[in-house]
Formats: structure tokens, sequence, C-alpha cells
């Protein structure tokens, strides 16, 4: 088992040294859409379990920052930080941003306003489903 490990090892350090990392998908000499150490995500794409481990370190990588742009975010309950985790995710900060009125309700403790205020909203109309459950979800506090 310690070869097979070393043989790992040895293998992923020549694979960065020959890939270079890309943190950006571009196409490989062979015009294949491609992502970090020379991932080949058209033949290869990538499985539950990595799209899982992706998921986790984006959603640990929204946490602190929502933290700068809503000052009350830590004193709100799981439940609420997850339905605002949510919103980033699907909207990243520059569209999260554009909900001033939300977040100043959010800071005022006024949830019930706050979720309607999510509801007034391009991204409503675009992901009606989403936004009516993180709605309901923010209001309540509840999931349903």
């Amino acid at each position: 088992m310690k070869s097979r490990k070393m043989t790992n090892n040895i293998a992923i350090d020549l694979i960065k040294l020959h890939e270079g990392f890309k943190q950006h998908p571009y196409k490989c000499t062979a015009g294949k859409l491609t992502i970090g150490y020379g991932l080949n995500l058209e033949d290869r794409g990538i499985n539950k379990k990595e799209a899982e481990y992706i998921l986790f370190n984006i959603v640990d990588e929204i946490i602190p920052k929502l933290r700068d742009f809503i000052k009350n975010f830590y004193a709100l309950d799981h439940i609420r930080q997850a339905v605002l985790i949510d919103m980033v995710y699907n909207l990243g900060f520059t569209g999260f941003l554009k909900f001033k009125s939300m977040i100043k309700l959010i800071e005022e403790g006024e949830y019930e306003k706050a979720a309607e205020e999510m509801l007034n909203s391009k991204w409503a109309e675009q992901v009606p489903n989403r936004a009516r459950e993180l709605s309901i979800i923010f209001k309540t506090g509840k999931l349903l």
C-alpha cells in the first residue's frame, strides 16, 4: 500500500508540473473544455463526491463574506443563514448585493419584510420556485 501511495504522490507532482493550474475553464490543445490541473470536463466530467466537495468548499467561502455584508449575519438562526448562502450561491455576491433593501431589513430584524423583498426582484422571475421557497423559509425560520 505504501508503494501505491508513493507512486500516486510522484504522479501527482508530475501532472501538476506538466499541466499547470488554471482556475478558470479553458480549451486544451485538443480543444476540450478543461479546468484545474488539466481536468477534461467534456470527456470525464466530475462525479457526485467531487461535486459535493466543491460545493462544501464554496459554502465555506461564502459564510465569512456574508458577515462582511450583513452586520448581524451570525446572529441569524442557522436556517436563515442557509437561505442567504443559497441565494449567494445562485446569484454570486455581485447579484446578491443588489438586494440592498432586503439586506437593510435583515439588519433591522424585519425578517417578514425581508422575505417579501426577495420576491421583488428579477431573480424571483428567473427562478420563481426557488425564490418563493427561500422567501417562505426565511420568513418563518422553518424548513418546508
